[in-house]
């Protein structure tokens, strides 16, 4: 078996696996929406826990499917036509995964924490020894 196919067929199992993440991910943040509902939470907040759940989910997927179309541009001979349509690709995925984290955490990857969670937070207080963020030792 030729290197392509290798990484062509481990190319089809990522996506697999992304679109896996999406199907899971969407039924276990209804189990977790439903569940918030039935405790006695309100509509919005079983909502807001059944997008959050959901985004997480796919901005694992978007990793797996870039990945997977990274693989697939590696493996068969790159021509300028196929590397800018990854890039494009990619450039979009990425957009997507950062709006998606800016959405259900509310800050993007490289803020340390929002400002919900208080100053001791970025200061280092991250809840060492079973102390909550930002109470003091």
């Amino acid at each position: 078996m030729e290197i392509e196919q290798l990484v062509s067929m481990a190319a089809t199992a990522m996506e697999a696996a992304g679109v896996l993440v999406l199907v899971l991910g969407a039924i276990a943040a209804l189990a977790r929406s439903t569940f918030h509902r039935c405790r006695g939470s309100s509509m919005a907040r079983a909502y807001q826990a059944y997008r959050e759940g959901f985004g997480r989910s796919i901005l694992v997927a978007l990793e797996l499917l870039v990945a997977a179309d990274i693989m697939r541009s590696v493996a068969g001979s790159p021509t300028l036509e196929g590397v800018l349509v990854l890039g494009l690709i990619v450039l979009i995925r990425t957009f997507l995964g950062l709006m998606l984290q800016l959405e259900t955490e509310g800050r993007f990857p490289w803020q340390k924490g929002n400002g919900a969670e208080g100053a001791g937070a970025r200061d280092g207080a991250d809840g060492i020894a079973g102390l909550e963020p930002g109470v003091p030792g």
